[in-house]
């Protein structure tokens, strides 16, 4: 696959696309929570408006950093091979730009109209996976999504942080659930993209030790995971109905990890990887109704 002539016109779209939205809006989504268990009632409407914004343009900024830094690699791979970089419809010098003004102005929101804390810990963020994983560990060893994983976990601290300007131990409790979750949910996208990996270099797990290995990381992970997502109720911070929650979705993902080690099919390490982002989606939900309700 070539690169195309940068002559191609770029559109809004393209634009919106190297945000990466989807991954914004679920990050985000466990930013809510972060805000909402951090107060008995509800979330001031400046805070919930205006931390959110600030943390979704540093999260966009940091994922068109990613489509810069990776724009060499994403050319290879077909997941990723029609990325508006990758394709050359926006030129590097353009990304740059549009990832500095979508930065500095989620900063200033968060530093000027949140509190500075919530925007230290958003710029850690950003550098944590914007250069720190995209730029190194993602080349320099395949267990760059466990050391990485920090920065992508931390919008429930984020969002605690800008409701309280405080950094509680329960706000962690919230960012280790993200942390476990990540190696298990990534791995099974690496098994499934395993030749586009090695194609592209990329030393991810599956790559250098094989899918046995990665198997075996990802029931270990999701044993991990369950074990974590428990905490929220010994802690005190959520009552019984999260407790069953996190124990039913724990099951599913143990058993879409059990099938993907011992029965695996043609789409088993997708559908591993779709149950995850539904588990996680649903685990937060349920710590807010549980929070709200009860």
């Amino acid at each position: 696959m070539t690169q195309l002539s940068s002559n191609a016109a770029a559109s809004w779209r393209d634009f919106y696309e190297m945000c990466k939205p989807r991954v914004v809006m679920l990050m985000i989504l466990t930013s809510l929570v972060g805000m909402f268990l951090a107060v008995p009632a509800m979330v001031p409407l400046d805070v919930l408006i205006l931390g959110n914004l600030g943390i979704a343009l540093v999260a966009s900024s940091g994922a068109v950093v990613n489509h810069l830094i990776d724009r060499k690699i994403d050319v290879l791979m077909k997941r990723t091979h029609n990325r508006p970089l990758a394709q050359g419809r926006v030129d590097p010098r353009q990304t740059a730009i549009f990832a500095v003004v979508l930065g500095v102005a989620g900063m200033a929101i968060l530093m000027f109209w949140v509190n500075p804390l919530s925007a230290w810990l958003t710029l850690g963020s950003f550098v944590g996976y914007a250069f720190i994983y995209t730029g190194y560990l993602k080349h320099a060893t395949p267990q760059n999504i466990v050391i990485g994983g920090l920065s992508g976990a931390m919008p429930p601290l984020l969002g605690w942080a800008a409701v309280t300007g405080t950094i509680e131990a329960d706000a962690l409790i919230l960012v280790l659930i993200i942390f476990a979750w990540t190696p298990p949910h990534f791995w099974a996208l690496a098994i499934h993209r395993k030749d586009e990996y090695a194609k592209s270099g990329v030393p991810m797990l599956p790559v250098t030790h094989g899918e046995y290995v990665t198997k075996i990381h990802i029931i270990v992970y999701t044993l991990i995971l369950v074990a974590v997502s428990v905490l929220p109720y010994f802690s005190g911070m959520s009552g019984l109905l999260y407790l069953l929650a996190a124990l039913a979705l724990g099951v599913g993902f143990v058993v879409w990890s059990a099938k993907l080690l011992f029965r695996p099919q043609a789409t088993t390490a997708m559908d591993t990887f779709r149950y995850s982002i539904v588990y996680l989606a649903v685990l937060f939900v349920a710590l807010v109704v549980d929070h709200y309700l009860f």
